[in-house]
């Protein structure tokens, strides 16, 4: 790590926890981390005074924004913050919320209208739901897991293990808002409680003691072991999983990194959702490309990147970003993400499209015949012969 990474990169590197401890450092490093990370003042994420290339041109505007200079919204047991269209108008596809539970905090059962897909960023968390057919799921998942809710699916998550949780949350929409979903002491509060007996067939005063408002974020008993509390249903599981072992999936490799794919053909669940996990080694880049199919949200995790998008009609712009920066590339837009600095850079790719799709400039170039593309750019056809036929989604190969 060089003299002049920033306290922020060290801190942000170490929550991914122990998945990635050559970047992240010892536990405690994680846990400061995790405390501390909505402290930052607004503008804490600025780098230093950045001049585009000579090539860009054109203003496309925001393709970044940082998670350090979202609101953040605290309750005695944990906290959440959100980038969605309203903070970063670009992404229209895509909202994020990143969430931090401390042991036994639970997010309150709730549902919402989007799908919700995750990335469980760092510690330990227990999540529940049931389908429409009254068919169950619960399941423990940890750092580099992720999850899916299909959208009005009613689900909930709590924080295990010595110090919680923390994960990232992405909703298939972009007007998404942590703030407006349904949520299951919302509704019972203002449900007269005669309708409540006649519902449950009990009486009237068992709801009694009904909170009056939402919980939201609160404290609650550790659950019982994994076997005893699905044990406590009859009904059947549910016929795909909602968590998935992203970092199980073998990863196309290369030596300038690798790029895991979680997407509706291997995560069975996530039919609306697909993603990226890509890793680029110092020097390394995520070759020129594009996505065919929708727009990209990215999450920066650790390392300092930058990307050129090209919009076409001559516009292109540059941006870099590091840990806790969203970035956004609209779809069919060329881009790269090269690693700038002299750590790995790793970056989720998250897509509102159950099929993950992109294409390569370079196996478009050398699948063209090359005469014609030499008549394009002036290229030797020699040198166009030397391109890999098949996509590198990691360069250099």
């Amino acid at each position: 790590m060089s003299e002049g990474a920033s306290r922020r990169d060290v801190l942000a590197t170490a929550g991914i926890g122990a998945l990635f401890a050559a970047a992240a450092g010892s536990q405690s490093q994680a846990a400061d981390y995790e405390r501390a990370a909505p402290a930052g003042a607004p503008g804490a994420n600025k780098s230093v005074e950045f001049y585009p290339p000579a090539t860009d041109h054109g203003n496309l505007g925001a393709l970044r924004f940082s998670f350090e200079d979202a609101y953040t919204r605290r309750t005695e047991a944990g906290w959440a913050r959100e980038v969605t269209i309203r903070q970063f108008p670009i992404a229209k596809t895509v909202a994020g919320v990143n969430m931090r539970l401390p042991k036994g905090a639970v997010r309150e059962l709730h549902w919402h209208k989007q799908a919700e897909w995750a990335f469980m960023l760092s510690g330990k968390a227990r999540i529940t739901a049931v389908d429409q057919e009254a068919r169950t799921f619960i399941d423990d998942v940890e750092a580099g897991d992720l999850w899916f809710f299909p959208g009005g699916i009613p689900h909930s998550i709590q924080g295990l293990g010595d110090d919680g949780c923390e994960f990232l949350l992405a909703f298939d929409d972009g007007a998404f808002s942590e703030d407006s979903t349904f949520l299951i002491t919302d509704w019972l509060a203002h449900t007269p409680r005669d309708v409540l007996a006649k519902n449950f067939g009990v009486d009237a005063s068992v709801f009694d003691h009904i909170p009056p408002h939402e919980l939201y974020i609160f404290n609650a008993p550790l659950p019982k072991p994994l076997a005893a509390e699905r044990a406590e249903s009859s009904r059947p599981d549910v016929p795909n999983s909602f968590s998935f072992k992203f970092m199980q999936q073998p990863p196309i490799k290369t030596r300038g990194g690798s790029v895991r794919i979680a997407d509706r053909n291997n995560f069975k669940a996530s039919q609306t959702m697909s993603a990226a996990f890509v890793e680029v080694n110092p020097g390394g880049m995520r070759e020129l490309h594009w996505h065919p199919l929708a727009d990209e949200w990215q999450y920066y995790i650790s390392g300092r990147a930058r990307m050129t998008v090209f919009a076409s009609r001559g516009e292109a712009n540059t941006v870099d970003f590091r840990p806790r920066d969203v970035g956004y590339v609209p779809r069919a837009m060329g881009h790269y993400i090269e690693n700038i600095g002299d750590e790995p850079l790793r970056f989720l790719e998250i897509f509102a499209n159950g099929q993950y799709s992109d294409v390569s400039l370079s196996s478009w170039i050398a699948n063209t015949p090359h005469t014609l593309v030499a008549a394009h750019l002036g290229l030797d056809a020699a040198m166009l012969a030397r391109i890999p036929q098949t996509k590198t989604p990691v360069v250099p190969v």
